[in-house]
């Protein structure tokens, strides 16, 4: 089985992670261990307020990561309000390996390929209680603070974990824009790795 993205899975696998980290991260991994230990349906929708960025990314590369070992999952995103997936950080997943389609509109629908004969990724900004998340329930994980913060209640999550990342559009059109996109997807895929690793 031959991955679309197999060079970068190969150095997310070699990241170090902080023991801080590693102690959120074990919440999600204990959250999916105990849906496996009750043949229960795992579903995780990242949230983040713009649904653009950080969210996108997190919900690709743990459909990914879920792929690559075995585990069956439903991975979301979603946000509090509607803008786009941001074109920045689809180019840094064409620059990781992937596959990409896109319609023309001004919330475009993205299918995000990864490995031959597995369906793509299906991926586009959208509120996390929308009708396309099809889950009764879920681990609500929230990869900004601002959403984390601003978000008492989220319907249908069981579960609520803290899992902030840097917004890389603090470098938006600066000349290391393409490096800061690219070092957060490395964090993002080299941490959700690490949480099915353990499984």
């Amino acid at each position: 089985m031959s991955f679309y993205v197999q060079d970068f899975i190969e150095l997310a696998l070699k990241q170090n992670i902080p023991s801080s980290r590693k102690l959120l991260l074990n919440e999600i991994t204990d959250y999916i261990k105990s849906k496996i230990d009750n043949n229960q349906e795992i579903n995780l929708n990242f949230i983040c307020t713009h649904n653009s960025r950080r969210s996108q990314l997190s919900q690709v590369w743990a459909k990914v990561a879920s792929v690559y070992y075995g585990i069956e999952i439903n991975s979301y995103s979603g946000g509090v309000e509607v803008t786009a997936f941001n074109e920045r950080a689809i180019d840094s997943l064409v620059r990781s390996g992937f596959s990409i389609l896109s319609e023309n509109s001004i919330n475009p629908k993205f299918e995000i390929s990864y490995l031959e004969n597995e369906n793509p990724i299906i991926a586009f900004s959208k509120l996390f209680d929308d009708d396309f998340i099809k889950a009764d329930y879920f681990a609500a994980i929230m990869t900004c603070s601002d959403a984390d913060e601003n978000c008492p209640h989220i319907v249908k999550a069981e579960k609520r974990i803290p899992l902030r990342y840097d917004d890389p559009k603090s470098h938006d059109d600066t000349p290391i824009e393409s490096e800061k996109y690219d070092e957060i997807s490395l964090q993002i895929a080299s941490e959700i790795f690490y949480v099915f690793s353990q499984i």
